[in-house]
């Protein structure tokens, strides 16, 4: 007899961890499908949590090359020792993993190794590494996949000198000359990496600005922040191919809207264009249901059009975050035990963890043009901020967008240090449907950088204290 659960989840990334984690909390026998032999998906294996380590590190070998004397630090010969910095790396990595592993346990969650896929309705087999197949049975099934690299034609990856971000977090030295495809987050993160450490970087983006998704304000000053810091940016050009030889790669790229063919040379190119839902051999058509023209899985609060057939994180529409996928996944597990599950995606945050770090939540101030919804912006530069001058990180701001009539925030950006610690106070201001008044009102200690915060809710009605 095959086993049988209350439900079984196809993916052990944050989305599909977090719902086991929750289901098993309500008293759910749960089930967790995971190919990799190890929990935690693209993010803890190799994205979000591999690539963050990589970051801090590097961010402190720049600081102690380029600004410690600064402040009046001496130090000897400074030398990168790659192969620690990696081996640092894969502790966190495994440290983290071990820990998903454990909270199954503690959750009672039985984990099974190897490739999901339904097999009809409330039916999965589970197939493993060896060839070896089972089915299980539950009431529930949800699809917890993640996404992965979107490839980009005519250019093929090879993990060693042409890299996706996994192959980009595993390269043995520093290349020299470092191409990125692809202004985005991934792309700015990994490529800020290798900057530090000693690469020249150049970025080309299909678009005519960087991080396409952000407040065009913020776009504006991080590209100039980057162009300061070393980055060349090639901006409205598109990749047509890569060119390999014994001595390096070759990039052609020509405009974005076709001609002007240029080229230049690298020794590593990192393509990161973007992710695609990883929806493809999970037996869908077994239940009858389909994904749209780009692959994403359509649902109506996580349920597919299958009765007992969910689906959460980057599988599904919305902001492809690791944090997305588990709200999403305790959500999920909290309606299939018959209780109120919600996610309010507007006050979800997006980080960029480059240096300063970039933060959003909410519309930008493009998005409310758009939309024709008046609004009222106060702005606060971190070079006034006492914090931020003391620990001499004073390139950047805040900025929060609010409703005209109501001043109920409807945004807010910031780009600066530590910005994705503190857009959680925003993040967690629009959640309680909070004024700007709320925030300027509310006692911030000094001196701190939240004070940059405070100040630019003041600016939206005009009564900034601080300069």
């Amino acid at each position: 007899m095959a086993d049988s659960f209350d439900v079984i989840i196809i993916g052990g990334g944050p989305g599909g961890y977090n719902c086991a984690i929750r289901a098993g909390q309500l008293g759910l026998k749960t089930a967790l499908i995971e190919k990799r032999k190890t929990l935690g998906g693209t993010c803890l294996n190799v994205g979000c949590i591999p690539s963050k380590a990589l970051l801090h590190a590097s961010e402190l070998y720049e600081e102690a090359d380029k600004h410690f004397a600064d402040m009046g630090i001496g130090v000897g010969e400074l030398k990168l020792d790659l192969d620690k910095m990696m081996a640092r790396k894969a502790s966190a990595v495994k440290g983290l993993t071990d820990g998903v592993a454990f909270l199954m346990k503690k959750n009672k969650v039985k984990v099974f190794h190897g490739a999901g896929a339904i097999a009809g309705k409330g039916k999965v087999k589970v197939t493993g590494e060896d060839g070896e197949a089972q089915t299980l049975e539950a009431r529930h099934i949800v699809i917890a996949t993640g996404s992965e690299v979107t490839p980009l034609p005519g250019v093929e990856i090879d993990e060693e000198r042409i890299v996706s971000s996994t192959g980009a977090l595993e390269l043995k030295e520093v290349p020299k000359k470092l191409t990125v495809i692809g202004a985005g987050v991934i792309g700015l993160e990994l490529g800020s990496v290798w900057r530090r450490l000693g690469s020249e970087v150049t970025v080309v983006e299909y678009l005519d600005r960087v991080l396409p998704g952000m407040d065009g304000a913020v776009s504006k000053a991080a590209r100039k922040l980057f162009e300061k810091q070393g980055v060349k940016f090639q901006l409205s050009r598109k990749v047509t191919g890569v060119k390999t030889g014994k001595d390096g790669l070759t990039v052609v790229t020509e405009a974005a809207d076709g001609g002007d063919e240029q080229s230049h040379e690298a020794d590593v190119v990192l393509v990161c264009i973007g992710r695609r839902p990883y929806t493809e051999g999970l037996g869908l058509d077994t239940v009858g249901v389909e994904t749209d023209k780009r692959g994403f899985i359509p649902n109506e609060h996580f349920k597919t059009s299958a009765d007992g057939v969910w689906v959460i994180g980057d599988a599904t529409h919305g902001p492809m975050l690791a944090h997305k996928a588990e709200d999403d996944g305790a959500a999920c597990a909290e309606l299939i035990a018959g209780k109120a599950g919600h996610v309010n995606y507007l006050a979800t945050p997006n980080v960029v963890y480059t240096f300063p770090e970039i933060a959003s939540v909410g519309y930008t101030e493009e998005q409310l043009k758009e939309q024709g919804r008046k609004f009222k912006a106060g702005q606060f530069p971190f070079m006034a901020n006492s914090r931020a001058r003391t620990i001499h990180q004073t390139d950047g701001m805040v900025k929060i967008l609010a409703d005209a009539k109501t001043d109920e925030i409807l945004g807010a950006h910031i780009i600066g240090p530590h910005a994705g610690e503190m857009i959680a106070e925003l993040a967690l201001a629009m959640e309680f449907r909070a004024s700007s008044e709320d925030v300027a009102r509310t006692s911030h200690a000094h001196p701190t950088l939240s004070e940059a915060i405070r100040q630019a809710a003041m600016g939206v009605e005009g009564w900034t204290m601080q300069m």
